[in-house]
């Protein structure tokens, strides 16, 4: 699948729920999108990155009580927590949203107000069963059972029974609409997820869905613009964020602007809602389906979806503090992302991936050539003819690497970077410019190809990228012009040594796919 030549990039996270701070697995999704966005500002996109907290519903509204807090006093001290992971970790959005955003809350209301209207919402009673980390029913045959007890499927937690009024969506009536999209129009990745979905509908069929919950059971949360004993359903509310931090419904021509190349980033636990749900009402609301949604699997640890209900989780702090940094941390969550397949996560495969390819192929690399520089040719490496064979070798690498980042494969351009990095350590040990008094073809051959490599790997690690390129003497450009013999002489001020190894963690089990 080759993605489309656009001007304009639109990525978003899901909204996270603040009722604890974020983890690896948060991180994982977040820092996928940052790589895309910063990708995408490289090669000269407009781009709009939106991230953001999702805080209304009854488990926030829960978590605050047990804190002893009003929940917006809760959610704000939980903005700043979140803000400040994103700062750690360099995720450059350019907008952080949040469900109590007072332009937020206005879009929510217009926006089913307008579905009320066209009389796809209504009201009925519901008796069932309830998930509150999920914030929703579940239908006979939707929840398993666990010692003869509903349980979640997701978070294999007890289900509440439930019986109440509420206001469904008329999700039944999307069923062809949705059936179309999923199976003739190229908006899932990978389209595995789109037939999975489709086959649900086609099995299942669809049921209208509760998107209000009665005020005296969730205080917290936007009132339903018509009926006050009732505040809107948090999912709703949610996906409504997509829309909203880009102008609806007030600034139009920035909204339409940016939706037509919205690309959602979600993990596959959340995929029914950002298709059958959202996809419906988005035509409920005239409006087309995004771009893209971006779906990919889970991280697991000792077997289980990473997550705090499961115990498992690796905390941020952990991750930032081994790897020297954020952009080790970021290195290793795009080496391992996968839409297809779950990813087994733990420290003896991070150790052994961040050693030998960032400290190693990479690091040791840009260390031992800065070195060289200094000492053969005091710093001052001036433009030489680079092999015909080496400039084929980055001109293939360069275009694969942007055709997987155009495809969203951000780990088999990782590849591609590192390949290139894997020559020249290969051109250095048989050009053995140590031996020689005059290396300067060799060395700039090989900072030639460090560039390369260096340009390729900024949106994954733009710390360390920009460390070097000011230690070399060379600019970050969009990797589309990269042409080797491009830099007139490279005056190398420092060997900086970016990733420092660590002491590979023999225990537990290895990262590979399941």
């Amino acid at each position: 699948m080759m993605a489309v030549e656009m001007n304009v990039f639109y990525v978003t996270t899901p909204i996270y729920y603040p009722n604890a701070p974020p983890h690896i697995g948060h991180a994982y999704t977040s820092v996928f999108a940052d790589v895309l966005a910063r990708f995408n500002r490289l090669i000269g996109n407009n781009v709009f990155f939106l991230t953001g907290n999702d805080e209304h519903g009854l488990k926030i509204q829960r978590v605050a009580e047990k804190a002893g807090k009003h929940p917006k006093e809760f959610v704000d001290e939980m903005a700043s927590v979140y803000r400040e992971y994103w700062r750690t970790l360099g995720i450059s959005y350019d907008h952080f949203i949040r469900t109590t955003d007072p332009y937020h809350e206005k879009a929510v209301k217009e926006a089913f107000s307008y579905i009320h209207g066209k009389g796809l919402i209504y009201k009925a009673k519901y008796s069932g069963m309830y998930c509150v980390d999920c914030e929703k029913y579940y239908s006979p045959g939707e929840y398993i059972e666990v010692d003869g007890k509903p349980h979640c499927p997701i978070h294999n937690k007890p289900l509440e029974y439930l019986e109440e009024e509420t206001y469904y969506f008329k999700l039944s009536e999307f069923k062809d609409y949705l059936l179309d999209i999923l199976e003739n129009k190229d908006v899932v990745y990978p389209q595995q997820y789109a037939r999975e979905v489709a086959s649900k509908i086609r099995n299942e069929g669809l049921r209208d869905v509760s998107v209000a919950r009665p005020v005296e059971r969730v205080g917290w949360g936007i009132p339903v613009p018509f009926d006050d004993k009732y505040v809107i359903y948090v999912w709703f509310d949610a996906l409504m964020n997509y829309l909203s931090g880009v102008g609806y419904p007030d600034d139009k021509e920035r909204l339409q602007l940016y939706w037509s190349n919205a690309h959602h980033v979600i993990g596959k636990d959340i995929l029914w809602f950002h298709t059958a749900v959202w996809f419906s009402i988005l035509k409920a609301l005239d409006l087309p389906p995004p771009r893209r949604v971006i779906v990919h699997s889970y991280l697991i640890n000792r077997g289980l979806k990473i997550g705090k209900s499961a115990g498992n989780v690796i905390s941020i702090e952990e991750l930032v503090s081994r790897y020297n940094g954020s952009d080790g941390v970021r290195y290793l969550l795009a080496r391992i992302f996968n839409t297809d397949k779950d990813s087994e996560v733990s420290f003896e495969l991070l150790d052994s991936i961040y050693n030998s390819e960032l400290a190693d192929t990479y690091g040791n690399l840009a260390r031992r050539v800065g070195t060289l520089s200094m000492k053969k040719m005091n710093g001052k490496v001036y433009r030489r003819s680079v092999d015909k064979a080496v400039a084929d070798l980055v001109a293939t690498h360069v275009g694969a690497y942007i055709d997987s980042m155009k495809n969203y494969e951000v780990s088999k351009a990782l590849e591609h970077a590192m390949e290139i990095a894997r020559y020249a350590n290969q051109y250095v040990n048989e050009s053995k410019p140590w031996e020689k008094p005059n290396p300067s073809k060799e060395l700039y051959t090989l900072l030639e190809l460090i560039r390369a490599a260096t340009i390729l790997l900024h949106p994954v690690i733009p710390s360390a990228s920009l460390k070097l390129a000011s230690s070399f003497g060379f600019e970050i450009e969009n990797p589309l012009n990269i042409r080797l013999e491009g830099v007139e002489r490279y005056t190398v001020v420092e060997a900086p040594i970016l990733f420092r190894k660590v002491q590979v963690e023999r225990q537990g089990v290895g990262v590979g796919t399941t």
